[in-house]
């Protein structure tokens, strides 16, 4: 527990006495307007009758509000205030900027604008691990950053100090031993500085005092700040620190030195450090607490080709430009699905709500690419001080051990800090639920959403659910390759929080995959490939799946077929050029073989094969599309008797049905028969159903023929998995051991299974 408080809650004003102003009996907040008296109370006595307070403002004349109380307690405009933080005991530090009668939400909640203060300690966070050395107790920064509170969020009045102030009246910087006094000091902050806390941009110093005397300075403490920490002031003073030391540097007549960083001289009165590492992650018995690092993987060497290398050929370049890695400038054909994740996502950021958008679309139709181009967008915009800064964190279904593992990437993208998935879920429900001056909008990309689909769905609950508090500043990007996946997988409590944002990538067109394989081959010399090629490639992809990906392996397959027959009719120029120039095209040897003829210019010569290239015609695509259609599993597939393509089908099918890998094979049985019974086939009526309604009543289990020995040999055969424990039971799981799509194209034209849910 005391963990999870450290890291809930860094920073903040410890205090032991939280009610002490407002006292433990719980009254009604009441507004004060501008044209009312103010009238002193005692403590503990109810509102004056000649003070005119109320909750609601009389509906005849709109008046300002200019304070609120609670019995005894007032508040007002520019007054310093505590806020209740997440832990019992730390109280937030803000400003009052205004009143209002409805909550962010526009419900009829009383509500205060707060711009916060933040310490040292929450600057302090994931990889920004340092405090600034010149820090001194009770410090604090003033931010602009703000939030709209509750009223019953608030716990009490703070004092706000210039830093010779705070000295003065304490001088060692230590609370008072007084009870009095130690209450007055956990309530007293000093300010000097201003920060931006997303880019760490402090302002110069200034004094408290001189800077803000009261309410009618807010709007010039405000703008101040936002001008003085802006990113231009960064690069102003990193220019202006080269410019001194170049001076420097050509003023010293002495012999040249190793430059030596010098120490900063201040003034000011630093905090003592202590030199044991960690101790302020000590428990009451001072043992340390052993804070998790990120991982860190240490990425094996990988071999960076140079242009020389990938460019040497029409071939390679071809080869290189189509392949599904390749990182184009942009993405062509989704202006439209750009433009509408870009708005919504940039209309949530600017208002700081939470927000689930569901993006669906067949696999290969760009969904997850414009996303990232999207958040790569919004990242320059803040680069530009455009937009607020936001975090980014990816979510991969594929790619998780297990679904539960999502709150810990969650909570390390947010903190920093790596905990276990169920420390992790009790961290973000604290986060979320209550307010927090430096929390800022995170994008969530939830990829391969089926693959988080847990028994009681708890992970997709929480991760819509999230966005609907009002403190979470949550945006959920849900990216599936089925359109109906919340209503046939998710329960209504989890597809009615995903909203009416819904967008839906549809498969891309003959026309749209012409323009991008063209956009592709735009730079590769020689023409090696034509028009016709790229046109009836893209027809036969766009007539099944409209899938990019598959279109781009297979004209780059084409090319490798195309390089190999050029290969097989040149030899010498294969062995003189094309190989070495894929081997080793820059390393040099004594005879000089392996360097590029040049001209008189020093131009780079083309090889005279180039120009007698063999070319990527239709022939050349037909024969890529066989290749990928004939290998030996789709070969094996198209030759298993009926009784195995009938298992199939009903295993493919009831996956599609439930969205889960995993099925019995007792539901595999009984969709086979539902199958059979409609199918249009009369082989399977005549030699896999069996009648045994002769004689006797019908039976409640259906009953087909050869279907368990099937399973058997499509297990053996490594296309199904199967629980060998429940072999032959109808308990036992059964999954797919390869891709459902590969199953469906192998079977797609056969005339055997036709009408089963191959060509579906």
């Amino acid at each position: 527990m005391q963990r999870q408080k450290k890291f809930a809650t860094k920073g903040g004003l410890h205090r032991e006495d939280s009610d002490d102003e407002l006292g433990y009996e719980d009254h009604p907040w009441q507004w004060i307007y501008e044209d009312e008296e103010d009238q002193p109370t005692n403590k503990g006595e109810p509102p004056s009758k000649k003070r005119k307070t109320s909750n609601v403002a009389p509906s005849s004349r709109k008046r300002p509000i200019v304070g609120a109380q609670m019995n005894s307690f007032v508040v007002r405009l520019g007054d310093a205030i505590l806020l209740k933080s997440p832990e019992q005991g730390k109280d937030w530090v803000g400003l009052v900027c205004s009143f209002s009668e409805t909550d962010e939400d526009g419900d009829d909640e009383m509500s205060v604008y707060i711009q916060w203060f933040c310490t040292p300690e929450e600057l302090a966070f994931g990889k920004r691990s340092k405090i600034r050395p010149d820090v001194l107790p009770n410090e604090s920064y003033i931010t602009t950053d703000f939030n709209m509170n509750p009223l019953t969020a608030i716990n009490g009045k703070a004092t706000v100090l210039s830093t010779d102030a705070f000295l003065k009246k304490y001088p060692d910087g230590k609370a008072p031993k007084s009870n009095s006094g130690a209450n007055r000091y956990a309530k007293t902050i000093h300010c000097r500085r201003g920060v931006k806390q997303r880019n760490l941009q402090f302002t110069e110093d200034f004094i408290w005092d001189e800077i803000y005397k009261g309410s009618e300075d807010l709007l010039d403490l405000i703008d101040w700040v936002k001008e003085q920490t802006k990113n231009k002031r960064k690069q102003t003073f990193e220019k202006q620190e080269d410019l001194e030391y170049d001076h420097k540097k050509e003023t010293v007549a002495d012999e040249p030195t190793t430059p030596r960083k010098r120490k900063k001289m201040t003034s000011t009165v630093t905090t003592p450090r202590s030199s044991v590492k960690g101790s302020k992650y000590t428990t009451p018995t001072h043992k340390r607490i052993m804070i998790k690092k990120p991982i860190e993987i240490t990425p094996l060497g990988t071999r960076i080709l140079s242009p020389a290398q990938y460019m040497s050929t029409p071939y390679s370049h071809a080869r290189t430009t189509l392949h599904v890695s390749a990182v184009p400038a942009s993405l062509p054909c989704r202006s439209n699905e750009f433009t509408t994740v870009y708005s919504h996502l940039y209309s949530a950021i600017v208002d700081g709500s939470g927000a689930c958008i569901y993006i669906s679309g067949t696999p290969g139709t760009g969904k997850t690419a414009t996303v990232r181009e999207v958040v790569g967008t919004l990242h320059q915009a803040v680069l530009n001080e455009e937009l607020d800064d936001f975090n980014f964190v990816e979510i991969n279904g594929m790619k998780v051990t297990e679904p539960h593992q999502s709150y810990s990437l969650l909570w390390e993208a947010l903190k920093g800090d790596r905990v276990s998935p169920n420390h992790a879920l009790s961290l973000l429900e604290q986060e979320f639920s209550h307010p927090s001056p430096r929390r800022i909008p995170c994008v969530v990309l939830m990829d391969e959403l089926d693959q988080l689909v847990t028994r009681n769905q708890s992970v997709m609950y929480n991760f819509f659910n999230w966005p609907a508090m009002r403190h979470s500043k949550l945006i959920v990007l849900a990216v599936a390759n089925t359109m109906d996946l919340p209503e046939r997988t998710l329960s209504n409590k989890i597809s009615s929080r995903l909203g009416l944002t819904r967008i839906t990538f549809p498969g891309y067109t003959h026309t749209q995959l012409i323009e991008i394989i063209s956009s592709r081959l735009e730079g590769v010399p020689g023409n090696i490939v034509d028009k016709d090629a790229v046109q009836f490639a893209s027809q036969k992809v766009a007539a099944v799946s409209g899938d990019a990906r598959r279109a781009l392996d297979i004209c780059r397959r084409a090319v490798e077929i195309a390089e190999q027959a050029q290969q097989k009719s040149n030899p010498a120029s294969a062995n003189g050029n094309a190989m070495d120039s894929e081997v080793a095209a820059d390393t040099p040897s004594r005879k000089g073989r392996n360097k590029p003829a040049t001209n008189n210019k020093g131009d780079v010569q083309q090889n005279d094969s180039s120009t007698k290239s063999a070319r990527v015609t239709i022939a050349t695509i037909r024969q890529a599309i066989n290749e990928a259609t004939s290998s030996p599993m789709v070969q094996y597939l198209r030759s298993l008797p009926l009784s195995s393509k009938l298992f199939l089908a009903a295993l493919l099918a009831r996956t599609r049905r439930t969205g889960v890998a995993e099925s019995n094979l007792g539901e595999v049985v009984v969709e086979a028969k539902r199958i059979a019974d409609i199918a249009d086939n009369s082989a399977i009526h005549d030699f896999l159903l069996v009648d045994d309604t002769i004689g006797k009543p019908s039976s409640k289990m259906p009953r087909i023929l050869a279907l368990g020995a099937a399973a058997m040999e499509l297990v053996e055969a490594g296309i199904i998995a199967m629980e060998t424990r429940n072999r032959g039971e109808r308990a036992g799981k059964v999954r797919f051991k390869i891709g459902e799509d590969e199953v469906k194209s192998a079977l797609m034209g056969d005339v055997e299974v036709k009408g089963l849910g191959f060509s579906g």
